[in-house]
């Protein structure tokens, strides 16, 4: 048997980190970026019933239903997934890798059913690499001007399910934007702009105004370990791919889960 098939899930799952369906969207992003997570498991009376994810909830605050709300205001039943499905803590973690590449979380239960554990793809990259190299890994970049407007971006983001986005000023790269980027930059504009001048101000935010930067990146070349190495260091989700200068691609945890 090889020392894979050795490692048990429960070697590798990691405390679950939950929120009730009752509590409010903005304890939910904040408890998400504060844990470094995404998507956060979602209870009702300690019973799992969904996840709530960060394009869950800038979708949600970005809908018209929710125009004249808070953040503080709307609940985390709005933004309930079913991206998740369970195992448990003594199968090997090789049923890891087909749930992985078809959900964002695997919730660990034990024999009586009650949720002990969690498991996401950075968990798994922590003892499982790829083999190859990052050009073999990585997914296609989208780019998006840093003077589009940031409604335009959202909408880009849902209609194409893209999660994020190499932001640009003419050919010169400027930084990325992500979907963690759109729900903070909307909690931050519920929280402070009066409720009916909400949508003149979002309708005029560009995409300069909340991506992130400087970008991080590597060189394809990189050894494929290094890349995981840094993506858990700085807990990122992605890494651009640089090839002669330019970007050729972009490494996530999704596509290296993928990869294995």
């Amino acid at each position: 048997m090889s020392d894979r098939l050795q490692v048990l899930i429960k070697d590798v799952m990691a405390k679950p980190i939950t929120i009730a369906k009752s509590a409010y969207v903005s304890e939910a992003l904040e408890k998400m970026l504060d844990e470094g997570v995404d998507p956060l498991i979602v209870t009702n009376n300690g019973t799992v019933i969904g996840t709530t994810s960060r394009a869950a909830i800038a979708e949600s605050l970005g809908s018209r239903k929710t125009h004249t709300l808070k953040a503080t205001s709307i609940h985390v039943a709005n933004t309930v997934e079913e991206n998740f499905t369970s195992a448990y803590p003594d199968q090997s973690i090789d049923i890891l890798v087909p749930l992985l590449q078809r959900y964002k979380l695997v919730v660990v239960l034990d024999s009586d059913h009650r949720l002990i554990g969690q498991v996401t793809a950075g968990d798994l990259l922590k003892v499982l690499r790829p083999a190859g190299n990052l050009l073999e890994t990585m997914e296609p970049a989208h780019f998006i001007q840093a003077e589009e407007r940031a409604v335009h971006l959202r909408r880009r983001m849902l209609d194409n399910n893209i999660n994020r986005f190499i932001v640009e000023d003419g050919d010169t790269v400027l930084g990325i934007v992500t979907e963690t980027d759109v729900a903070k930059a909307l909690h931050a504009f519920k929280d402070i702009v009066e409720g009916t001048r909400q949508d003149y101000r979002i309708r005029n935010l560009l995409v300069r105004d909340i991506m992130s930067s400087p970008l991080i990146s590597v060189d394809a070349d990189t050894d494929v370990s290094d890349v995981i190495d840094l993506m858990l260091k700085k807990n990122i989700s992605s890494v651009p791919v640089m090839q002669d200068g330019k970007i050729a691609g972009i490494v996530t945890r999704n596509s290296l889960v993928q990869a294995l």
